[in-house]
Formats: C-alpha cells, structure tokens, sequence
C-alpha cells in the first residue's frame, strides 16, 4: 500500500491500515535512519491512574483530604 505526502508535509494512510486503529488520534512518530515508524502512543501507568482517578471523579482535593484524615493519630 502506498501513502501520499502533501504538500503541506501530511500523509494521507491508506483506508485498510487506519481501520486497525480505530479510536487512535495521535501516533508517535520515529524513524530508525531508513524507515518511518508510525505508532499508537504508549500510555503510562501514571495516564491509566489519572483516568481512572477521573473516572471515578475524584479529584485532587478528595485526594488531598483522605491523606489528612490517614494521617490523623486515632
């Protein structure tokens, strides 16, 4: 398959390679010296928490006074 490069510097991915990622809005791109390398980005654990957390919609100042009130002599 091939793809095309715009004038503007854009490239245009075949229809059947697209379809495989579908949902993916970014790609990470890199080169080894010879070849373009277009992945999906990786997320970090530190992301996965963070959606979660959002999720779940706590938020930083639930975070915040759960630690105070863990902290409390009992």
């Amino acid at each position: 398959m091939l793809a095309k490069k715009t004038t503007k510097n854009q490239i245009t991915s075949p229809e059947k390679v697209i379809e495989r990622f579908a949902g993916v809005n970014y790609l990470d791109v890199s080169t080894d010296g010879a070849s373009i390398i277009l992945r999906p980005p990786q997320t970090t654990r530190a992301e996965e928490v963070r959606a979660r957390l959002a999720a779940l919609q706590i938020h930083e100042n639930n975070v915040k006074a759960a630690a105070a009130w863990a902290r409390k002599k009992g």
